[in-house]
């Protein structure tokens, strides 16, 4: 039997934080930078998941504005920070 190496697991995160939330300068692609975007996919409860669908519904705009909205107001970009 032959010893192998450790593997890294597909959702390690790397040890420096900075290099974990950057990412590669890829140009979007219809050249405009403003539109650019980045998924971001999380667990939640069906429960919770149709509530959210609700809420977007009553205020007439689709669940991803109303996600983008709500953490943006969560977690504003602050000018001396990197980004």
């Amino acid at each position: 039997m032959s010893e192998r190496s450790p593997r890294r697991g597909f959702a390690a995160r790397p040890a420096d934080p900075e290099h974990w939330i950057k990412t590669a300068d890829v140009p979007p692609r219809d050249g405009d930078a403003a539109v650019s975007t980045a998924r971001l996919t999380i667990d939640v409860t069906p429960d919770l998941r149709g509530r959210i669908k609700i809420a977007a519904f009553k205020r007439g705009i689709t669940v991803a504005n109303m996600l983008r909205d709500l953490l943006a107001r969560e977690f504003p970009s602050n000018s001396g920070d990197p980004s």
